[in-house]
């Protein structure tokens, strides 16, 4: 039985909906990929994503939550409590709900509030390693959220759902420098800087030259590398959540050359998928699948990849 930590009303309908419209609004990407898996695997990421991105919304957001760490640590304990089957909040009943149905763990969930946490302390990485931690814990565990509930036929696909995540906040990070830039963070590895040559003051100044390109084509190339070790994973889901999984990483993959096209401006340009690109892309990601040409398409960039990429 359910116990409420609340004395509000909650309707599991009503739960899945306000997960849904979280997603929507938050995700395009994300969501997009969603439809095309069956209901109840698209009700249970919904749920999933909307704790994410409420947990994300308390390190990005300080003027709606005042005392972040406090935040963090509630969603900590309420976490804990879905566990021992107590809800308090449409987001949790949801958790709940499809706990009943996909044997989601509770550690990766925790691990992601700690990767928030070293938000808010934010120390600029000094290696990839450092670099490689964080990634893990703010999007290296949805993987491991996720794969669950897509359903896997052997264990090797909870690895690559890590290199997924890893892929896919790396192209975030890239495409983001500027923005981050303004909100006083940066994500780029020191080491990578002092390899380019390109210090901490031409980044803040916005210098776009070579070395800063050949600094972006070096991560572009590491990027596309977990890309591609994700890869294998994907053909070892539930073949019902294959092409939506598929169709996410490509679509989200699709952001790297967009930074190319744009000549590499992530200070004043936002690299993205137009939408018309991920309607035409589906055809040929649904006839690929059906053909067993599981490989989601390899970028044309990945020639820039330097020799020696730390993984």
């Amino acid at each position: 039985m359910i116990a409420r930590d609340t004395n509000m009303s909650l309707d599991m309908l009503e739960a899945y909906e306000y997960c849904r419209k979280i997603t929507r609004r938050a995700a395009k990407t994300f969501y997009w990929g969603s439809l095309f898996l069956p209901y109840q695997k698209r009700q249970a990421t919904w749920a999933l994503y909307a704790f994410c991105r409420s947990v994300d919304d308390i390190a990005d957001h300080p003027e709606r939550h005042p005392d972040q760490l406090g935040d963090l640590a509630c969603w900590h304990d309420r976490m804990l409590k879905v566990y021992d089957d107590i809800v308090s909040d449409p987001i949790t009943l949801a958790w709940h709900d499809l706990l009943q149905t996909y044997p989601v763990p509770l550690e990766p969930a925790l691990d992601l509030i700690a990767g928030m946490e070293m938000d808010l302390r934010h120390e600029e990485p000094s290696t990839f390693e450092d670099l490689h931690l964080y990634c893990y814990r703010v999007a290296g565990t949805v993987g491991l959220l996720m794969t669950p509930i897509l359903g896997y036929s052997c264990a090797s696909a909870l690895p690559c759902a890590v290199d997924l995540g890893i892929a896919m906040q790396l192209t975030n990070i890239l495409r983001d420098v500027g923005e981050d830039l303004h909100n006083g963070r940066i994500y780029l590895p020191r080491e990578d800087l002092i390899r380019f040559d390109y210090s901490e003051a031409d980044l803040r100044n916005q210098v776009i030259d070579d070395r800063f390109i050949a600094l972006m084509q070096f991560e572009i190339a590491r990027a596309e590398d977990y890309f591609n070790r994700a890869r294998p994973g994907i053909e070892k889901l539930d073949s019902r959540a294959q092409l939506a999984i598929r169709a996410s990483a490509e679509m989200y993959r699709g952001i790297l050359p967009a930074i190319v096209e744009n000549g590499y401006d992530v200070f004043t340009r936002r690299a993205y998928v137009p939408f018309s690109s991920k309607v035409m892309a589906m055809p040929r990601l649904w006839l690929d699948m059906k053909l067993g040409r599981g490989q989601i398409a390899t970028q044309t960039h990945t020639h820039l990849a330097p020799q020696g990429i730390k993984s």
